[in-house]
């Protein structure tokens, strides 16, 4: 079989940003039947990247691996199932791993092509945007005057859940940890701006709502906030679980999971049942491995909604691939806002 060498930021070890990453040379397989081969000019960064190399996110690659979701670049090989005419088009794309890497195989389904599009715009429109647009129009759509708690509404998912829902003429309170982040959820459409660092969220939502509940929670952070939202959640709500952040910057291995676990606490069937709440988990890489027709799906729609300036991805920053740790020091202490973009040297 036909092998591409190639380059990629290759995670070595768990821990410190500074010394988790190194620049290898990699080989990869040419793409097969229903396959695309990407030349790479920019990849994003997640926060579930920031949980891989803490050694948190367990879908992970064992190490040394290549880690990375999304990536823009050039369509230059095609399996024999794919037409030729798609060599050549500038791409963003999913991937299952494997995107720090100046070249990428992915399945044709989970690209779309961009044209002349920015790359750090495509890149917050892939993972992050099709996340929020996930949730908020395919698994559990917002209705119109539902209250909506978003948490870290100022990063790439939060953003993009802020326009979705003061489309669908939600009421949203924007959960920040900095007040250098409220003058972006604000002008993003944000009703109330909670800064969970001045005091206890929860009671800060409870005097809003005057005796109201919420109706949906979007909530990447898990742990603690668990309980709260569960609180703050009236008849028909919905809890959507999509991260566990909290875990992050955890020194005690097995212990601090078990105790992440303890804050969450016991959640029995019956008792959603009686209180008619609602429990959502998402993790977008098995809907990606079980689900390519659903990816594919929300992917269009996030760039068609751009293209019909609905949404606008928010960008946190723009680095070289030199300061990949940098920018995942930034991302892990929670400092940035929008999309984090990482791209590789242009070739002379």
């Amino acid at each position: 079989m036909e092998k591409i060498n190639s380059e990629a930021i290759v995670l070595i070890q768990k821990g410190n940003a500074y010394k988790a990453f190194e620049r290898r040379t990699i080989t990869l397989d040419a793409p097969k039947e229903n396959e695309v081969l990407i030349e790479v000019e920019s990849f994003g960064l997640n926060y579930a990247d920031v949980m891989a190399r803490n050694g948190l996110y367990r879908e992970a690659p064992p190490m040394p691996c290549v880690i990375g979701y999304e990536v823009v670049g050039i369509v230059s090989k095609v399996g024999k199932n794919v037409s030729t005419e798609r060599i050549g088009k500038r791409v963003v794309g999913f991937c299952r791993f494997g995107g720090y890497a100046k070249h990428v195989v992915t399945f044709e389904a989970a690209i779309v092509e961009i044209g002349d599009m920015d790359a750090s715009i495509a890149l917050g429109l892939c993972t992050q945007s099709v996340t929020a647009f996930y949730m908020a129009e395919y698994l559990s759509p917002i209705r119109e005057g539902e209250n909506v708690l978003i948490h870290a509404a100022a990063g790439g998912v939060g953003t993009i859940l802020i326009q979705l829902a003061k489309k669908k003429g939600a009421v949203v309170f924007a959960k920040i940890g900095s007040e250098s982040k409220r003058e972006l959820v604000k002008s993003l459409g944000a009703d109330f701006i909670i800064n969970y660092n001045t005091s206890d969220y929860e009671v800060q939502i409870e005097k809003i709502l005057k005796g109201e509940r919420l109706d949906i929670s979007y909530n990447p952070v898990a742990g603690a906030t668990f309980k709260k939202d569960f609180r703050l959640l009236g008849s028909g709500g919905r809890l959507v679980l999509f991260g566990g952040a909290e875990m992050s910057g955890s020194k005690w291995g097995i212990l601090s999971t078990l105790n992440f676990i303890r804050k969450m606490g016991l959640i029995l069937p019956i008792g959603l049942m009686m209180r008619s709440k609602n429990i959502l988990g998402v993790n977008m890489l098995k809907i990606a491995d079980n689900k390519q027709k659903v990816m594919s799906y929300c992917l269009q729609q996030v760039v068609q909604l751009y293209k019909e300036n609905s949404i606008t991805p928010q960008i946190g920053g723009n680095y070289p691939v030199s300061e990949i740790s940098k920018a995942h020091e930034a991302l892990e202490n929670r400092t940035t806002i929008g999309k984090l973009a990482i791209h590789w040297e242009k070739s002379v």
